[in-house]
């Protein structure tokens, strides 16, 4: 078994689309539409197979408590390959006013990671 994709709620679907391509190397789909449900979608694609599928739809609400600190998904990570790519890409996204959330480092359990926001505030972990 796999996990197939990981979906999120976005507001702007087609600038979360192109930050994702544009920051994580991924390929993305054609957009759907279902103008009866107001709902429409991009499934977008890493090399290695995995997905993300980014939706919006007219009536999901949002929280007042940070996207990272809410019951349900807490975060996703996404593995850069090495340490060095975790340092210049937690640089990258500083530079660009991405949020850091939390700093490269190695955790207890021995990960190397830094923890980011994405441009609506979905948290990332950047790993090895």
């Amino acid at each position: 078994m796999k996990i197939e994709h990981l979906a999120i709620w976005v507001d702007d679907l087609d600038k979360m689309k192109d930050w994702y391509c544009q920051s994580f190397a991924m390929r993305s789909g054609e957009k759907y539409e279902n103008p009866a449900k107001g709902f429409s979608s991009y499934f977008l694609r890493f090399d290695s197979g995995s997905r993300i599928e980014l939706m919006r739809k007219t009536d999901v609400q949002d929280s007042p408590y940070p996207r990272g600190m809410v019951s349900g998904l807490a975060h996703f990570a996404i593995s850069v390959g090495s340490k060095e790519q975790v340092l210049l890409k937690t640089q990258k996204f500083l530079e660009e006013g991405i949020k850091i959330i939390g700093e490269p480092r190695t955790t207890g359990d021995g990960y190397f990671e830094s923890v980011i926001e994405d441009p609506e505030g979905n948290w990332i972990e950047i790993t090895i």
